[in-house]
């Protein structure tokens, strides 16, 4: 009986976050576990491991992508940001972090980081959304747990946050 073939591993160097972070991984490694695995940022949750939940979305240069769709060595060029670069601090949340708790957007938090990645990116370029158009720039993430009433009152809220207007 042969032995198993190994991978060959290679060198991924992404900017994560601001940060250029190098681990060495499989070239089929996936962005999403490249993240929680290789660099330790678990913020990025992993569902349904075929881009149809959204609680993996993390934003590439800017834009929310799937990150269990995308191998990280093709995500090197790109700047990623995930939910800990959005805001990690709890004494300074963004305006997405502060409005999901002040509307209570969130029960068990496990598709959170996705709806805070998606909403961050959707509102630098619709920064005063209707309810629909809260709805509609959610659509893509699902949660198990809540109606999605208090995440559409959030992305108005964090609109209402970003612009300054106090409530």
């Amino acid at each position: 009986m042969s032995e198993p073939a190994t991978e060959q591993m290679l060198d991924i160097t992404l900017r994560v976050n601001g940060v250029h972070r190098t681990a060495a991984a499989p070239a089929r490694r996936l962005l999403s576990d490249f993240l929680r695995h290789d660099l330790g940022l678990t913020g990025t949750h992993v569902g349904c491991e075929h881009g149809v939940c959204g609680a993996c979305t993390v934003l590439v240069d800017g834009e929310p992508a799937r990150a269990c769709l995308m191998f990280a060595v093709t995500a090197q060029p790109h700047d990623i940001t995930t939910v800990e670069g959005i805001g990690n601090d709890p004494d300074a949340l963004s305006p997405v972090q502060q409005a999901f708790t002040q509307c209570h957007a969130l029960q068990c938090g496990f598709c959170t980081p996705g709806f805070v990645t998606t909403i961050s990116a959707y509102l630098e370029d619709h920064p005063d959304p209707t309810p629909e158009e809260a709805r509609e720039a959610i659509s893509g993430n699902l949660c198990r747990c809540t109606g999605y009433q208090n995440i559409v009152k959030a992305v108005v809220r964090a609109a209402e946050i970003r612009r300054g207007e106090a409530t």
